[in-house]
């Protein structure tokens, strides 16, 4: 059955074409297994609360009758504003406008949040664009620059907000430079989500094609029930396709954990256990209590527009389990700068079991993708990374704000990074192991190499024991501290990019310009005395009492053949058979035109490497969890598809194209 929705309805129908309903919801309510939700183009301010799950033959859709046409939001307009002092204006808003949920009485918290100020949920857009709380009034009458901001100008644009409990109103100050709110668009979030069902195991949905903005989404760490403004709340085979993801107050998308009551944030409430115990609690909790292939994840997030949110375009632990991110658009991610801590990215995952993340383009973000704890499975290929660090000008607010292409935190994998373009300043943070890097063109650095996975203690040592899984399944199969190394990089190409001064200065002033820290060398250099294989797996003997344990514990091997240098960029010690050009000066820069993204290079001028095509069989096993690195459905794979699906050679060329011609093709195709 097809149920139509029009915002334009003259007054409220009965679902049907020649009488539509008025809001979604009403949609939503009624909406059973194999029906289509048709939405016409308007702005629809409401919160969709699908009531009813699909089935794997019969999904439950959503549509937008025209692309991108029919917006939910979470926000509504302002036109109340009074001028009391300057550009600075005000506005009452009754609490009855909010129910039961006040984003402006609402902060932000939760673990591993670190900003320094107190933010609220809530925010107020100047023309669709969120301004700068501030937490006082003098912060507003007198606005200061934010130098953390990637957006310093706009940073002037300061609002703040009390309560007036006399007249039971939230009060907004808000400074508009001269702009007269009640003539500009001027709009305050007042829903926590848009489309997410108050209920677990609502599945197979599809959303397709909608706009979707402007939600009092809270902090969401791994510890937490994880919210956003879009997302299936623990449950099995959405489809979100299609549509334009913004501004959100925290995370876009979720595809995250449910609410554990014992386990909720319960570090940053107690502070009793460290957060890495709650985590691993909320692990183990969830397959005790039904988390598996069969119930949760296998969702699809393709060819959306995925921009301007506070923490992240996407975020999940748990929920996200044997997925696909496809061909989005993820950028603008945490520009801001005003919210602080470690689930910060244009994708946060843990425990991306199975996942496989490809043809996206990631740019503009305070890190592009964060593969924290069990990312097992995980395969990363033909991705296009760029501008994942923070512009000139800016100053780098604490040390997870520097940002990088792709962060892997603590894993034990096998995690496949294949067929990518790292373009960052820095390419990778990689405070993990059982990592397998094949076929990518990178120009950044790598760093925190054999360093980030300890607790931080300083009398006792304080070792992060990350779980590792059975194959393809969520079945926990063992936990082990991080050993680093474990780590493989074949034909890749590796182009030293020169070394702005921002991030190299930021470096020195923090005491972390070394090579195991925020390094600038491009290249696997920072493995420089990590064994190889063969000297690694020979150091153990038949174990006998009172035996030296230490090659227990040790660093993992690394494996290394058929990679490229430029620039300046350097191999590691261990690897013999590198090819080092020192006689030629790569240029290499994107550029854009006609709404398309191009590299712009020399590059395959001077790139004649052909190397034996890589497979799973090279590539061997991640060493914790015994794992090839794989398929999903365990089978074999064979390296022999580039970054645009055209076939490699048997002796395939370095890098992510299989011939030098590919490179006058666009990068990347912008969805919508």
């Amino acid at each position: 059955m097809q149920i139509y929705v029009s915002a334009d309805a003259g007054r409220n129908g009965d679902g049907t074409k020649q009488r539509p309903f008025r809001h979604i919801q009403d949609a939503a309510l009624c909406a059973r297994p194999g029906d289509e939700v048709i939405v016409a183009p308007g702005i629809y301010r409401e919160y969709v609360d699908p009531a009813c799950a699909g089935t794997p033959e019969k999904r439950i859709t959503y549509r937008s009758e025209v692309p991108r046409k029919a917006v939910i939001t979470g926000a509504e307009p302002v036109k109340c504003w009074e001028n009391t002092e300057g550009t600075v204006w005000k506005a009452s808003i009754p609490n009855a406008l909010f129910g039961t949920y006040n984003p402006y009485q609402t902060e932000i918290f939760g673990d591993w949040y670190f900003a320094a100020e107190p933010l609220h949920t809530g925010e107020v857009y100047l023309n669709g664009k969120s301004m700068y709380e501030t937490m006082t009034l003098e912060g507003v009458l007198h606005p200061q620059v934010y130098q953390s901001s990637w957006d310093p100008d706009f940073t002037v644009y300061k609002w703040y907000t009390q309560q007036d409990p006399d007249r039971d109103c939230t009060v907004i100050y808000a400074n508009f430079h001269g702009i007269d709110p009640n003539e500009a668009c001027v709009e305050i979030n007042v829903r926590e989500n848009c489309f997410y069902p108050s209920k677990e195991g609502i599945g197979y949905i599809t959303l397709s094609g909608f706009t979707v903005r402007q939600a009092a989404t809270q902090w969401a760490p791994p510890t937490a029930y994880q919210e956003g403004m879009i997302g299936p709340h623990w449950s099995k085979g959405w489809i979100i396709e299609d549509c334009e993801v913004s501004e959100s107050k925290c995370s876009g998308i979720s595809l995250g954990k449910y609410l554990q009551p014992n386990n909720d944030n319960k570090w940053y409430r107690h502070y009793l256990k460290d957060g890495t115990q709650t985590e691993r609690d909320a692990i183990c909790q969830a397959q005790n209590e039904g988390w598996s292939k069969e119930t949760i994840g296998s969702h699809i997030i393709r060819r959306c527009d995925i921009h301007d949110c506070g923490q992240t375009g996407i975020v999940g632990h748990l929920g996200g389990v044997f997925s696909l991110i496809e061909d989005n658009h993820i950028h603008h991610i945490n520009n801001k700068q005003d919210l602080a801590g470690a689930e910060i990215g244009g994708i946060k995952m843990h425990a991306a079991i199975d996942v496989t993340i490809r043809r996206n383009r990631f740019d503009h973000c305070t890190r592009g993708l964060w593969l924290d704890w069990q990312a097992q499975g995980t395969r990363v290929t033909a991705n296009l990374f760029h501008d994942n660090t923070p512009p000139d000008g800016c100053v780098i607010a604490n040390r997870l704000s520097s940002g990088e292409d792709i962060f892997v935190e603590v894993s034990h994998g096998p995690t496949l990074i294949d067929h990518n373009l790292l373009l960052s300043d820095a390419a990778c943070r990689l405070c993990t192991q059982g990592l397998a890097f094949v076929h990518n063109l990178i120009a950044g650095s790598f760093t925190m190499v054999g360093q980030g996975v300890e607790n931080r203690g300083e009398r006792f040592p304080t070792p992060r024991y990350t779980p590792y899984h059975v194959p393809h399944g969520t079945q926990v199969a063992g936990f082990m501290t991080i050993l680093h190394g474990d780590a493989r990089f074949y034909n890749n190409i590796f182009v030293q990019k020169p070394v702005r001064s921002l991030l190299k200065e930021y470096a020195i002033a923090t005491g972390q310009d070394r090579l195991d820290f925020l390094n600038d060398i491009c290249g696997t250099k920072p493995y420089d005395g990590y064994p190889t294989g063969e000297e690694y797996f020979g150091s153990f003997v038949k174990p006998y009492e009172g035996q030296c344990r230490d090659p227990y514990y040790d660093h993992l091997p690394v494996y290394t053949g058929g990679n490229l240098y430029f620039n300046g960029a350097q191999p590691c010690s261990s690897e013999t058979d590198a090819v080092t050009d020192t006689e030629h000066t790569v240029h290499l820069a994107l550029k854009e035109k006609d709404g398309k993204i191009f590299l712009d290079t020399d590059l395959y001028t001077f790139v004649d490497r052909r190397c034996g095509r890589i497979t799973t069989e090279t590539l061997g096993e991640a060493f914790e969890p015994e794992q090839r690195f794989e398929n999903p459905d365990g089978t074999d794979i064979f390296f022999d598809r580039d970054y645009f699906d055209e076939q490699h050679d048997f002796r395939a060329l370095c890098g992510p194209f299989a011939n030098a011609d590919e490179c006058s093709r666009p990068l990347f195709q912008e969805p919508g």
